[in-house]
């Protein structure tokens, strides 16, 4: 009995699959402002975790003084 045979290419991620329904749905322009403003929430949320830990910092010293 001879073994089956190993598949030489990935199985693509549930995010490839995504990207490649986009790409047929859009326009390059709109694909790349969907990036854009994806990327912004990104750093929105990042700089906002910034916010809540120095607010942290600074109450706790603070409250030592």
């Amino acid at each position: 009995m001879q073994a089956a045979p190993v598949r030489a290419t990935a199985i693509p991620s549930f995010t490839d699959a995504l990207r490649a329904v986009e790409s047929l749905l859009m326009s390059g322009g709109q694909r790349t402002a969907r990036r854009n403003a994806w990327t912004s929430v990104l750093e929105d949320r990042r700089r906002a975790k910034d916010r809540v830990e120095a607010q942290r910092v600074l109450e706790q010293a603070a409250d030592r003084s």
